[in-house]
């Protein structure tokens, strides 16, 4: 079968294509023949050597959607061994796609129990957009963000794959979402999928006038950004409110001035994928409201090191998906 494979870390020519042995799965396994994967900013941190438990070789990949054996038509869970704790995961969890083989292939082996139905209204494009993304996303805002109706909540870096997901799914269930970016294309984009409103973080006091467009400040900010914006967000939320962090592009936070968190009795969250009851929930929301991810492009195989330099440029908005087959 054809797969990516990651042999060396370092650049994007280290996802190269190769013919490699199609995998047998043990009894506790079912084999996928996948339609589509999709990249995530996880793929090219590994690729990087930017992320731990790396073994290589390995093929990467955590999104996919497929086919059974039998014909089902299946959406991949890629949170391995997630355990019985919904609090935190166990031991032995891992990510499809290193230090497992991933989606990037025409077949992938996975756990029975990480099977889940396709939505049936959804593309294999959309499907395989919708896994890690949909999943970290769900999470982060009702989970461990405890998300109401008519809440007001705040999506800094707007673009990347997660953060439209979570815009998708806080206005589906009526919450007030507002966003940043540093371009002015995606914050457009943004209000046309339902965002309230939203700044350029480049504009002098764009703090001011997010709260301005807030009318006050926000209940919920869901963060992957970190980095020495940290800081702006916690003059942005509310009192009593929440601020769950899923990630750190821009890097460690220089400095935080503790008394703004103590005082205004600020919850700091931590978040990472989910749970399988958090997956078959994602994916409950999304067919209750009929919900697409959304697409910024579709690439070949053969075009993975294209797909991945679109998102390290940032010039996506929405999953980059791979096609894979469309037998």
């Amino acid at each position: 079968m054809r797969a990516i494979v990651l042999r060396e870390l370092g650049g994007p020519e280290q996802f190269r294509l190769e013919k490699v042995v199609k995998p047998i799965p043990n009894t506790h396994e079912v084999l996928v023949k996948l339609k589509a994967s999709a990249l995530n900013r996880r793929d090219i941190y590994v690729r990087m050597g930017q992320y731990p438990c790396i073994k290589i070789p390995a093929i990467p990949g955590a999104d996919g959607a497929g086919v059974l054996e039998d014909g089902s038509e299946v959406i991949i869970n890629p949170a391995i061994n997630w355990g019985k704790n919904e609090n935190f995961y166990s031991k032995g969890f891992h990510i499809i796609g290193v230090p497992s083989d991933g989606t990037f292939a025409d077949y992938i082996k996975v756990p029975k129990e990480n099977i889940f139905q396709k939505p049936t209204y959804l593309s294999w494009e959309e499907a395989a957009a919708l896994p890690l993304g949909g999943l970290t996303a769900y999470r982060a805002l009702f989970t461990r963000g405890r998300l109401q109706k008519g809440e007001t909540v705040l999506i800094p870096g707007i673009g990347g794959g997660v953060a439209t997901f979570l815009l998708q799914m806080a206005t589906a269930v009526k919450a007030k979402v507002f966003v940043t970016s540093s371009s002015d294309e995606k914050i457009k984009k943004a209000i046309s999928m339902g965002a309230s409103g939203g700044v350029n973080y480049k504009e002098e006091g764009w703090e001011q006038l997010l709260k301005e467009q807030m009318k006050g400040s926000a209940d919920l900010i869901v963060d992957s950004v970190g980095g020495s914006s940290f800081s702006k967000l916690i003059n942005l939320a509310s009192n009593g409110g929440r601020i769950v962090s899923f990630g750190a592009t821009a890097g460690p936070i220089p400095q935080i001035v503790m008394p703004k968190i103590f005082f205004k009795h600020l919850d700091i969250l931590g978040s990472t994928m989910g749970s399988p009851k958090d997956f078959a929930n994602m994916l409950k929301l999304y067919e209750e409201h009929q919900l697409r991810p959304a697409i910024d492009s579709v690439y070949s195989l053969e075009e993975v090191q294209q797909a991945q330099d679109r998102i390290e440029k940032g010039f996506n908005f929405g999953k980059v998906v791979l096609k894979i087959s469309s037998e």
